[in-house]
């Protein structure tokens, strides 16, 4: 029975195990061609366009009660699969073939999630505005071209960002619906942030964390209590006895998972030491994808069309990755947790399965 994990963190460890063998080896079996990859792109971006524009229309219809905030899960998943289609675009350009009618298409596709997503919720939002601004990044990069992004564009971005913030408070006034309201989640993250960001930096420990101060208090383990899962469906499945945050738990949970940055959360829960390997292997994965991205830009230039699927796809993997990377460990600990966790450990699989293949070349 050794293979039954015994608390948050070995089942984490171990289904992250089993995501890197299932992508790695499909990665590496599967024919990727570039065809496949638009396609795929098109399709996914489609259907998470919808999935979170029908969100919001029952968000707004039943007052904040019965949305699921897909979001936050799959909102870097969205962003993977609008990006590479935009790299796609842009080698069939290079190869002189015609896409303004599908560049078009994929322009609305991004408006349509962008203002989604921003009603939904605001960490979406700057996350989106991030990975949209590294993947155009690494599109030019990529293909040897200015930035499509110059400072006077972000300053626009920037403006553009203070004009939804202001819009949206209208909104909420007009509607009567705080959830709405940046005011508001401003207001909670003030009330909550301070004794959150205490708790952690009186109680963590190299390995672990203070029991006492869990909400568990004396019945906590001092270390994967928790505060950082995988998705409690998973978990339920399996009938593993974790520690589970349910209900008006979540009011509680919410000083980590959501009020404070994923720093914060994974030092608490398996303590400094658990965060560096955490941000080792968020590290280690960017360098290598720039790595292979280079690499596959070579073998573009050399004529060689093989990897023209791979290379878009591992474009779109690595700015999803930095942007979750970026957002879920300096902003908000929930865009890194729960089954958004899993997505994270999914796209660095997407990124380093890449090195397989090449390496076996």
């Amino acid at each position: 029975m050794a293979l039954v994990a015994g608390n948050h963190f070995q089942f984490i460890l171990e289904v992250g195990i089993l995501i890197f063998s299932i992508v790695f080896f499909t990665l590496n079996i599967a024919p990727i061609s570039l065809s496949m990859v638009t396609l795929l792109s098109l399709i996914l971006s489609v259907g998470f366009a919808s999935i979170f524009g029908i969100d919001l229309i029952i968000l707004i219809l039943t007052g904040g009660l019965g949305q699921n905030e897909f979001i936050h899960p799959f909102g870097s998943i969205a962003l993977l699969a609008v990006i590479t289609g935009f790299a796609s675009l842009k080698v069939m350009e290079k190869s002189g073939v015609k896409v303004q009618k599908l560049r078009t298409f994929f322009i609305g596709i991004t408006i349509l999630i962008t203002i989604s997503g921003a009603l939904m919720h605001r960490t979406f939002l700057i996350m989106w505005v991030v990975g949209l601004y590294f993947g155009f990044l690494i599109i030019s990069k990529s293909f040897r071209e200015k930035s499509l992004i110059s400072i006077k564009q972000i300053v626009m971005f920037l403006g553009a960002g203070i004009c939804g913030f202001i819009a949206l408070e209208v909104i909420s006034e007009i509607l009567h619906m705080e959830i709405f309201s940046p005011l508001l989640r401003l207001s909670r993250l003030r009330e909550n942030s301070i004794d959150s960001i205490k708790m952690v930096l009186d109680n963590t420990y190299l390995i672990g964390h203070n029991p006492e101060s869990t909400y568990w208090k004396s019945a906590g383990l001092g270390f994967a209590d928790g505060y950082i899962s995988l998705p409690f469906s998973l978990i339920l499945m399996f009938g593993l006895p974790f520690p589970l945050f349910f209900g008006v738990l979540v009011t509680k949970k919410d000083q980590i998972d959501y009020f404070l940055p994923g720093i914060m959360g994974y030092a608490y829960d398996f303590g400094y030491l658990g965060l560096v390997v955490l941000m080792a292997f968020t590290i280690v994965t960017l360098l290598v994808g720039l790595k292979l991205l280079t690499i596959y830009r070579r073998k573009r230039e050399k004529n060689n069309k093989t990897y023209l699927g791979r290379e878009v796809l591992l474009i779109g993997s690595l700015t999803a990755f930095i942007a979750q990377a970026l957002i879920g460990l300096f902003v908000s600990n929930r865009s890194i947790n729960g089954i958004a966790l899993t997505t994270f450990i999914f796209l660095a699989s997407m990124v380093l399965a890449h090195a397989v293949s090449l390496k076996r070349e």
